[in-house]
């Protein structure tokens, strides 16, 4: 380094000392960069599940997201928008008949649902949820969320995955591959689905991550959710296990021969996860270990929402054993022919129909899960998101339908390292774009990370010669949210 005191005993370096000195600097930034990901890169291989130190200490040790699959509507859920009710039927200044799928009226249709306030945050919610409605204090409103695609599965990968390009790792990946497991007996990312999202495998792929880190997705209708777990009757464990460390055996020697196939030392690791998990994983998945009390509280009794309650307790027995990363695709709605929807949100049609259905088969099970973590001590540690890939249009769709809305739709969060009751954000007057505090997934992946103990530009992965990131080159965190 170079030290001047005054101009008057300024001496100027040699070209060759400045470009040693400058060349040594450079090369020990780089020697950095190669060492950190050496290190990353000897961790995953040796053992891709085994518990990593997070860059920081976090807040959070597990997240459940409740996806609302299909694009709820913000106006007519929890952003409430007196003057959306009081136009309704007028033009919609600034609508543009193409910001969905479809084509809209740009009349301004009102929302059909009451509202009202609740909690000491006064929160303004629709009577869709006279359930949720009693936990607003504990939930982080996000008003302002936006993003770029407009349709079901670009939308919801972009949602996950920070862009959606396809072929990148979802978020539970990125974090499975940052922290590794806190339960060698169970996976890390665990995905539950009715009817499966449209976008399917692409919403929670590992994407180029060795697949080690790929989502465990389980059918949450079907009793034996897990394919092929249980050992062969044929075979006591002590031939398993024989059977097991040959095949470990031959495919080391194998994988010994290929040392830049990164999925290889993935293959021989999920041999050995599912032989642990055939012990783990039934006892985990079984509710009938859960009080009546328990099953009544998530609604497991009521055929409206049976199938959505299983899936949030199982959720909740899911990160009590350490799991990382749970999400659920909520997969029931009614359109307005009385049709089952595979986007169970989408309302092009018959909003009210559409969104009343939804409404009973979430909102006790979503409550119920919130009133049980908090009642475990677990709220504590574990951080609940509900929202869905994009929000609706504020005017009409034919009648009473709205379309797709990239611009502006609301997520809440609660929980661990969030504040409750805070309504961050806003959209304009009539609940059509973001216009305040704009939230872009970037954002929201790069807050969620640091929630974790993960600074975001940190977390990479090298692949076809580049350093990926879940956050791209955008993402900037929400202090204004954290606890």
């Amino acid at each position: 380094m170079f030290n001047f005191h005054s101009t008057s005993d300024l001496v100027l370096p040699s070209r060759r000392r400045f470009l040693q000195d400058a060349g040594l600097g450079f090369g020990s930034l780089a020697l950095a960069s190669m060492l950190h990901h050496e290190t990353r890169a000897e961790t995953t291989t040796a053992d891709p599940l085994a518990l990593r130190s997070p860059d920081f200490p976090g807040r959070v040790k597990s997240i459940i997201w409740l996806f609302m699959t299909g694009g709820p509507s913000q106006v007519d859920t929890w952003d409430y928008k007196p003057e959306l009710q009081k136009r309704n039927g007028e033009a919609l200044a600034g609508a543009d008949p193409k910001t969905g799928f479809f084509t809209t009226s740009g009349k301004c249709l009102k929302s059909p649902f009451e509202w009202k306030q609740y909690g000491e945050s006064g929160s303004w919610v629709s009577d869709l949820f006279p359930h949720l409605s009693q936990h607003v204090d504990k939930m982080c409103f996000l008003h302002s969320m936006h993003l770029r695609q407009n349709n079901h599965a670009p939308a919801s990968i972009e949602l996950m995955c920070g862009t959606n390009r396809p072929g990148l790792p979802a978020l539970g990946a990125w974090m499975t591959y940052g922290l590794g497991s806190q339960n060698q007996s169970l996976p890390s990312y665990v995905v539950l689905h009715d009817t499966r999202p449209r976008g399917d495998d692409q919403i929670w792929s590992a994407g180029f991550l060795p697949k080690t880190f790929q989502a465990l997705a389980l059918d949450a209708r079907r009793k034996e959710a897990v394919d092929n777990l249980a050992r062969d009757a044929r075979h006591t464990d002590a031939q398993q296990r024989s059977q097991l460390d040959l095949i470990r055996q031959l495919n080391q020697e194998h994988a010994g021969t290929r040392p830049t196939q990164a999925d290889l030392a993935a293959r021989i690791n999920s041999y050995e996860l599912a032989y642990r998990m055939q012990m783990a994983a039934p006892e985990a998945l079984d509710l009938s270990a859960e009080s009546q009390a328990t099953h009544k509280l998530y609604g497991m009794d009521n055929p409206e929402c049976a199938t959505f309650a299983r899936q949030c307790l199982l959720s909740r027995r899911l990160v009590e054993r350490g799991v990382r990363f749970v999400q659920i695709f909520a997969g029931k709605g009614v359109g307005g022919d009385g049709s089952v929807n595979d986007v169970p949100w989408d309302c092009h049609s018959d909003l009210q129909t559409n969104h009343r259905s939804c409404g009973l088969h979430t909102d006790q099970p979503a409550a119920a899960l919130l009133a049980d973590l908090d009642a475990r001590g677990m709220l504590d540690s574990t951080l609940v998101i509900w929202g869905g890939e994009f929000g609706r249009t504020s005017d009409s769709q034919g009648d009473k339908g709205r379309d797709h809305n990239p611009n502006g739709f609301t997520i809440w969060l609660a929980g661990a390292g969030v504040r409750g009751g805070l309504h961050y954000g806003a959209t304009d007057p009539f609940g059509y774009k973001a216009v305040e505090q704009k939230v872009h997934v970037n954002d929201l992946h790069a807050t969620l990370l640091h929630l974790m103990g993960l600074e975001h530009t940190r977390l990479t992965y090298r692949f076809n010669g580049r350093d990926y990131r879940l956050t791209d080159v955008g993402g900037e965190l929400l202090t204004g949210i954290l606890a």
